[in-house]
């Protein structure tokens, strides 16, 4: 089978926990398939990703679209 490419855009998840009384507030980036994707990248290459799939070799390769000038 072939490598299956698509444009992917990241979700920001913002996420709220209580801890003896104290809320904590957090945010982190999700991809389809539940990637994360760390914050760093996003500031740094924006929210548009292109994600290739290859199932025979069982690799997910994740590349910014900023990065390829696409």
């Amino acid at each position: 089978m072939p490598v299956v490419r698509r444009t992917a855009t990241v979700r920001k998840v913002v996420g709220r926990k209580t801890v003896k009384g104290k809320t904590y507030v957090y945010e982190y980036y999700t991809l389809p398939l539940n990637l994360y994707i760390p914050k760093n990248m996003v500031e740094k290459w924006g929210t548009e990703f292109i994600i290739e799939r290859n199932e025979d070799e069982g690799v997910i390769v994740i590349k910014a679209k900023k990065a390829l000038g696409k």
